[in-house]
């Protein structure tokens, strides 16, 4: 199969897997990606994002639905598949006395077509630890080798299961800027990630699961669209919520008060910020601490851990966030 740009690289249709026990830990999700896009697989604790990405690395055969990636089924045609992807698992597992350089020797002896090592190597920021042992690599530097791996054939799917936990913000920066550059060179890249602010900023579109199903999908833009923006600020000693105008004329959906701050949800930020501040000049109040901003991925995410953790009777969201 010839590869174009309006082509589905992954396809996947109902995919459900099942556990010994009969534990269905995804319960058929239906998605695609194509030629030359970043998409992230988000989730809740327990989501189903590496049983997923397991199905489309060909580790494991699904027990139902259809996964096709580059046109084949990567468990039963995995020799017409894994020539051209590359995985970068959540934990490589080198051998501890090899060399950096040693384990890329070993892992080009096993990749068809791999490119110079110290050319991967160099992309990852590794050429200054080509004769340190793995065993004395921090954790983030061991993350890069795990990259540097996967690039090795110069794959035309990368798959990339967490790829900077344990990188430092420079690390995670450097990291994104090689996702874009494989990207807009015609890579195909499919991540899971617990960075929020990584699958807003890399990601062409993205899947949010829960529980083994899609509970939102789209471009992040999309994604966050029907969440409200949000507007906090305190009021000074003698003014309460009472005071100002009434919530239904600031375009106001909800709001909170913790002492004297006050959160207001709104789905049309411009307008409420608006008549706000026009309340404020013309009553001669400061709002201190003033902040309006609109929904992020990262409150697109927690409202469906809410709304999981409300529908099961648990205590809140962040029990559902690692």
């Amino acid at each position: 199969m010839t590869t174009s740009e309006h082509e589905h690289v992954i396809e996947v249709t109902d995919l459900r897997r099942v556990y010994g026990g009969g534990f269905e830990a995804v319960r058929g999700i239906t998605f695609h990606v194509k030629h030359g896009e970043v998409f992230a697989l988000l989730g809740t604790n327990g989501a189903g994002k590496t049983s997923t990405v397991e199905l489309l690395e060909g580790l494991a055969a699904p027990a139902g639905g259809r996964v096709r990636v580059l046109g084949h089924d990567p468990y039963r045609e995995r020799a017409a598949v894994r020539p051209r992807t590359g995985v970068m698992l959540q934990e490589g597992g080198f051998p501890s006395e090899l060399t950096v350089a040693e384990t890329v020797r070993m892992w080009a002896g096993c990749t068809s077509g791999a490119r110079p090592g110290a050319e991967v190597l160099a992309l990852v920021g590794l050429t200054e630890k080509t004769g340190v042992r793995v065993k004395q690599l921090s954790g983030g530097e061991r993350r890069r080798l795990d990259l540097a791996l996967a690039l090795l054939g110069e794959p035309e799917v990368l798959f990339l299961d967490e790829p900077t936990t344990g990188l430092d913000a420079e690390g995670r920066r450097d990291t994104w800027e090689l996702v874009r550059g494989l990207r807009d060179a015609g890579t195909t890249v499919l991540l899971t990630t617990h960075y929020l602010e990584e699958a807003e900023g890399l990601a062409d579109r993205l899947a949010i699961l829960h529980e083994g199903r899609i509970a939102a999908a789209g471009t992040p833009a999309e994604v966050t669209a029907d969440r409200p923006s949000r507007i906090s600020f305190e009021l000074p000693e003698g003014y309460f919520v009472g005071d100002l105008p009434p919530l239904a004329v600031l375009g106001v959906s909800g709001h909170e008060v913790e002492g004297r701050v006050v959160r207001l949800r709104t789905r049309d930020l411009q307008r409420t910020a608006t008549a706000l501040l026009r309340w404020a000049e013309e009553s001669r109040v400061e709002l201190r601490r003033l902040d309006a901003r609109s929904a992020s991925l990262e409150e697109a995410f927690l409202g469906i851990a809410r709304e999981a953790a409300a529908g099961a009777g648990m205590p809140g969201a962040k029990e559902f966030v690692r």
